[in-house]
């Protein structure tokens, strides 16, 4: 959540890789800010613990984190098809995040809230086993090769994901870059928790912003999908 004087917080040592502050805030956007973010923009603290989220909903119901949110659809497409638990998108392009609060406001959608944070920052900070669903759509590929190491979905964040997914909950990635959709199952594969899901058809979402790019740029879009396992071990050897 912003200070009040349009400041987004610096990222903590040695975070935000993928996702970082970039993008000028016009005179509009700053208004749709001051106008919705009441309504949708909320503080880690507001979501990290039950108790939190309870109050911060007015119930208590299972959790999706949307890391990352483009042009918004996506995100109140995925609330709005699952309107018995609480979405909470995680976003610090701001241009995107006031995308999201226009859509939502649009909506009208009571089920999602918007956290302008570092992704991994947030999901360090909730309970283990509090989650029902993590998802990634397109994350910044850094498809130079020395870059490589800035990628969202690396070891670290499965091992987190699987700490954080309840037994059933499912991760989903996408991404239009065949290098980084390979990279994706290597990682995913270190961790014994994790069982792949292989759905027959698209996942039902909007196409986003940068999907389409993808899409007029001629790659192919990689949807994965997997299922967080009852298995206590972390990781494969090797």
């Amino acid at each position: 959540m912003t200070d009040g004087t349009g400041a987004i917080p610096a990222p903590p040592p040695g975070g935000v890789r993928t996702t970082r502050r970039r993008g000028r805030t016009s005179a509009a956007q700053q208004t749709t800010l001051a106008e919705l973010g009441s309504s949708w923009l909320v503080a880690p603290a507001d979501v990290t613990t039950g108790p939190a989220r309870t109050a911060t909903f007015g119930r208590t119901a299972p959790l999706l984190i949307d890391i990352g949110v483009g042009d918004g659809r996506a995100s109140v497409a995925w609330a709005a098809e699952h309107p018995e638990a609480d979405l909470v998108a995680i976003e610090l392009h701001r241009p995107g995040i006031v995308k999201l609060l226009r859509a939502l406001d649009a909506d009208q959608r009571t089920n999602a809230r918007v956290l302008e944070a570092d992704a991994l920052a947030v999901l360090d900070d909730l309970e283990p086993g509090s989650v029902d669903g993590i998802r990634v759509l397109f994350p910044d590929p850094w498809p130079k090769r020395r870059h490589v190491h800035r990628r969202l979905v690396d070891r670290r964040f499965v091992t987190t994901a699987a700490d954080l997914l309840r037994p059933g909950g499912e991760l989903l990635l996408a991404t239009d870059w065949d290098d980084y959709a390979e990279h994706m199952v290597s990682m995913v594969a270190t961790d014994r928790r994790f069982e792949p899901d292989h759905p027959a058809d698209r996942p039902d979402r909007p196409v986003t912003a940068y999907e389409q790019r993808g899409l007029d740029a001629g790659r192919a879009i990689r949807d994965l999908r997997y299922r967080r396992t009852g298995g206590g071990a972390t990781s494969s050897s090797g």
